[in-house]
C-alpha cells in the first residue's frame, strides 16, 4: 500500500504536524509520500528521504515540486502536461485549524480523495470545546461544568478558583492557563484571547486522574493501551511538542477491569457514527469513579502510534473500512419532468 502523508497547513500547531509527520516515517512500514501544506496553503511533494524539519523552517521546500489539487488526487505540472500523484489512501495529519476544523476533510470529500481521517461534522465538533461538551452530554458522557467567555465581554467567572482557562478553538495546551485566583484572571484571558476570541474555563481540580484512549473501527472496535499521562500540573506547549514525536509505545495504566470497561464505553459512546474513518484519541477525566471526557483528539500527535502494539497493521485495517459517500444518481429527472409539463 502507498500512503500519503498530507502535514502542515496554515495553523498555530503547524510545526506540531511537521514533527508528527516526521515521527510517522519511523513507524509506517508501507512506502509513504509526503505532500506539505504552507501557511499559504500551497502544496508541495516533499521527497521521502530528504524529510526533516529544517527543509520547512529554512524554506528549502519551496524547491520541491508544487502540486494542484484536483478531482481524483494531486497533479504536478510536467513538459507534457501533468501528471496525477499515485498513492492508494492519504492520512490527515494536519493538526489543528484546516487539518482539524473540517477544511482538509471537506477538500478532499469534494475532490474524491480517499482519506484516513475525521469527516467534515466530526472536525467541526471536535475542534471547538463548547460542541464538545454539548455532543458528548446528548450521547451520556459526562463533562466538567464550564463557562463561555467572550472577548468583549467581562473579565470574570462564577466558577470556584482554581480554574483553567483554554481558547476554545485549539489544541497542543497552546494558550492554556491555570488560575489560582481572581488576581491572575485577566492576564490568562488576555493569553487565550491572543489565539480565539472565545475562552472555555472550568475547574482545575489538583491531582486530577486522567487516561488516553486512542482508537477506530473496523469490523470491530480496535482500541490501544490505556494511558495514563504522566505529567504536572498540565502538558504545557513545549512539553506536547516533543509528546508529539513519540513512536516508543508506552506503558499500559494500571487500572481495575471495572475502570477499564467504563472507558471503553465512553470512546464507543463518542465514536460512532460521527469519527467513522478515522482514528482518533480520547482524553478522559476520572472523578469518584466516573467518567468525564476532556477532549476527543480527531487527529492526535503522531496519530497515537506509541499507544498501540502494531500501528501499521492498524492503519491498513482501517483504509480498507472507510466511509461510503451515498451514490447521488445523476437523473435530471425532476427538470424533464418540468420540461414536459411545459411541452419543451
Amino acid at each position: 500500500m502507498k500512503i500519503a502523508l498530507l502535514f502542515g497547513a496554515n495553523s498555530f500547531e503547524h510545526e506540531i504536524s511537521i514533527v508528527s509527520a516526521i515521527a510517522l516515517k519511523k513507524v509506517l512500514k508501507e512506502e509513504l509520500i509526503y505532500i506539505f501544506c504552507d501557511y499559504n496553503r500551497d502544496f508541495y511533494l516533499i521527497p521521502t528521504e530528504k524529510i526533516t524539519s529544517k527543509r520547512f523552517s529554512s524554506g528549502e521546500y519551496k524547491k520541491d515540486k508544487k502540486l494542484d489539487i484536483k478531482n481524483g488526487g494531486f497533479f504536478h505540472k510536467t513538459l507534457m502536461g501533468e501528471k496525477k500523484l499515485n498513492f492508494d489512501i492519504m492520512l490527515n495529519v494536519i493538526h489543528g485549524s484546516d487539518g482539524e476544523d473540517g477544511k482538509i476533510a471537506s477538500l478532499l470529500e469534494f475532490f474524491n480523495i480517499p482519506f484516513i481521517g475525521p469527516r467534515g461534522e466530526a472536525s467541526v465538533i471536535s475542534y471547538n470545546k463548547l460542541f464538545t461538551k454539548m455532543y458528548a452530554e446528548e450521547f451520556g458522557v459526562a463533562t466538567l461544568e464550564y463557562e463561555i467567555l467572550q472577548k468583549d465581554s467581562k473579565k470574570q467567572t462564577n466558577l470556584n478558583y482554581p480554574v483553567i482557562v483554554k481558547p476554545l478553538r485549539l489544541g497542543s495546551s497552546i494558550g492554556i492557563s491555570i488560575v489560582q485566583d481572581k488576581s491572575e484572571l485577566d492576564y490568562a484571558l488576555d493569553v487565550a484571547y491572543e489565539y480565539d476570541n472565545q475562552v472555555l474555563i472550568e475547574p482545575f481540580i489538583e491531582g486530577i486522574k486522567e487516561y488516553n484512549l486512542a482508537g477506530c473501527k473496523t469490523h470491530e472496535y480496535n482500541f490501544s493501551i490505556i494511558e495514563e499521562p504522566k505529567k504536572e500540573e498540565f502538558l504545557d506547549f513545549d512539553k506536547k511538542y516533543l509528546d508529539f514525536s513519540r513512536t516508543k509505545r508506552v506503558n499500559e495504566a494500571e487500572i481495575s477491569e471495572e475502570l477499564d470497561k467504563k472507558i471503553r464505553e465512553a470512546f464507543i459512546k463518542l465514536y460512532e457514527p460521527l469519527f467513522c474513518g478515522a482514528l482518533i484519541r480520547c482524553d478522559f477525566f476520572v472523578v469518584d469513579n466516573e467518567i468525564y471526557i476532556n477532549e476527543i483528539n480527531p487527529v492526535p500527535g503522531s496519530l497515537a502510534n506509541y499507544l498501540f502494539d502494531d500501528f501499521n497493521s492498524l492503519i491498513n485495517k482501517l483504509a480498507l473500512s472507510l466511509p461510503k459517500n451515498i451514490e447521488i444518481p445523476k437523473t435530471y429527472k425532476y427538470i424533464h419532468k418540468i420540461q414536459s409539463a411545459k411541452g419543451k
